[in-house]
């Protein structure tokens, strides 16, 4: 009889211990306070502080190694991005994307967790993450086999990924990190070499970008373009974008797609010698356009010296006596005019040249961009091209924007990032900018950015509720928009990544 107890009672113990095991599975994946299975996010697809804090607080605790925080972390992670896919798939715009920087700070354990949660506690769907800025890359020291230096440059963090490991954190909460690059842009480091002076963009004054801005011209001499002609500016390019790609972005904006916008009045172009087409390469290319020796010689003038004078035609027309007329690309042949003085012909091809001049110019911008987007398309990921919707408007009668930044000329194949940054005290502005780029460009391929903070006016500019709510009544079929930038939605954080400040 006591055999028969002990069994029953041994019985039941395994049981308990059965139970026991079975109840600390589920503890270790219960949902975490302050997340209920059912919690809602705002229409903005937002948390609300008190989750924010609560999330908060359970990464600290599995950053400390605690392997139940661990798992209901994990946990947390993917029941947030199921939550946040499924209202952006009831709420506009269906992407959401913010324009950030990153830090080398943000290497320290558990950093970038902490932005990339932030992230998507606001909201956002896409990082488009700063890749080649202001003359420096966000390659690794030990595998930066660029002109640039590195964005990390610490000791003892050479072989450190940073962009690499954004994407992965990324990732890892459902969100797709963008590599966002300037382009024509190239930056002071690669001015002050010696070895790519040739490559500099110089107008007819022989002044480079910075020696422009230097005089007043424009208001950064750190911004050095390059002479997109030059195969040597190509060439330098698609070996750091090559780099670029090898860390798997899921794709790349770029960015500074144009040339410097002046101030005053160098804002305009209105004479050859504006023009940033002075360098080897863009000079030679433009005498190439000649179609024959009386156009070859009459570019060449008319580059040197800014205008044509009567002697310059008749002094092509005696050279070159069995040439018709001077040719060049675009410029029809109209039939022998040497019996019309060289007087009465002067102005009409002094005009045609310079809409030659700022043609080819412009040109040079998007052929640099063609070449770049081609590389991206061959990774099977999507190209994007961020500019400013005024950018490629005439002044005057003859004048340009100096940027000659002709955006309704980007490929439609690649998306159209149009910076809606007007500053009019309302909506008005910003909404007309954007409507200017639909004229263009198809909306589903047309994704604006915004400028400005989320609950309350800044600057002059209406929060990013009354900017996007603005748009969404005058363009519903837009789906996509950024916001520039993640510093200015959490400054504080932003400072506390950028000078080590974290505990």
């Amino acid at each position: 009889m006591a055999m028969v107890n002990l069994w029953h009672l041994s019985k039941r113990y395994c049981l308990l211990v059965s139970l026991l095991a079975l109840l600390s599975v589920v503890m270790l994946h219960r949902p975490t306070p302050g997340f209920a299975q059912a919690a809602e996010l705002n229409r903005y697809c937002q948390l609300s502080q008190v989750e924010v804090d609560a999330k908060e607080s359970l990464r600290q605790q599995a950053a400390s190694g605690d392997a139940v925080a661990i798992a209901q972390y994990s946990d947390l992670l993917k029941r947030h991005t199921d939550m946040l896919r499924s209202c952006r798939q009831r709420q506009w715009p269906r992407q959401q994307a913010i324009w950030l920087r990153l830090y080398p700070c943000d290497l320290r354990p558990g950093v970038l967790d902490a932005l990339m949660d932030r992230v998507v506690n606001l909201g956002y769907t896409e990082v488009y993450a700063e890749a080649f800025y202001n003359g420096q890359v966000l390659l690794p020291q030990r595998d930066n086999r660029t002109v640039w230096p590195s964005v990390v440059q610490q000791q003892g963090y050479e072989n450190r990924d940073l962009l690499a490991d954004a994407i992965a954190v990324g990732h890892k909460r459902g969100l797709k990190v963008y590599a966002w690059m300037f382009t024509m842009n190239f930056g002071y480091s690669y001015g002050q070499r010696r070895d790519r002076q040739q490559v500099l963009a110089r107008n007819g004054r022989g002044e480079t970008t910075s020696e422009f801005a230097s005089r007043g011209g424009s208001n950064n001499p750190e911004e050095i373009f390059i002479d997109p002609y030059n195969y040597q500016a190509q060439s330098d390019y698609l070996r750091m974008l090559e780099l670029i790609l090898q860390r798997k972005p899921d794709g790349v904006l770029f960015d500074y797609i144009r040339y410097p916008r002046g101030t005053g009045g160098n804002s305009v172009v209105g004479q050859v010698g504006d023009l940033w087409i002075y360098g080897n390469a863009a000079q030679n290319s433009l005498i190439q356009r000649a179609l024959n020796n009386k156009g070859r010689g009459l570019i060449r003038q008319f580059l040197d010296r800014g205008y044509l004078t009567d002697g310059d035609i008749e002094r092509v027309d005696q050279q070159f006596p069995g040439e018709i007329e001077p040719l060049w690309q675009s410029r029809r042949q109209n039939g022998s005019t040497s019996d019309v003085s060289a007087s009465v012909r002067r102005p009409v091809l002094q005009l045609e040249l310079w809409r030659l001049s700022v043609a080819h110019a412009v040109q040079g911008v998007i052929d640099f961009l063609n070449t770049a987007t081609q590389s991206v398309k061959q990774q099977n990921i999507p190209a994007g091209a961020v500019f400013f919707p005024s950018a490629n408007q005439p002044v005057g009668t003859q004048g340009y924007d100096s940027r000659l930044q002709h955006w309704n000329r980007f490929p439609s194949s690649i998306s159209w990032h149009p910076m809606a940054y007007s500053i009019c005290g309302n909506t008005r502005c910003i909404v007309q900018e954007v409507q200017m780029v639909l004229r263009q460009g198809n909306a589903s391929n047309v994704r604006p950015a915004l400028a400005g903070v989320w609950g309350k006016s800044i600057n002059n500019r209406p929060s990013l509720e009354a900017q996007m709510a603005a748009i969404q009544q005058a363009a519903p079929n837009i789906q996509s928009i950024s916001h520039f930038a993640y510093s200015w939605q959490d400054p504080e954080f932003d400072r506390v990544r950028k000078f080590c400040a974290l505990p």
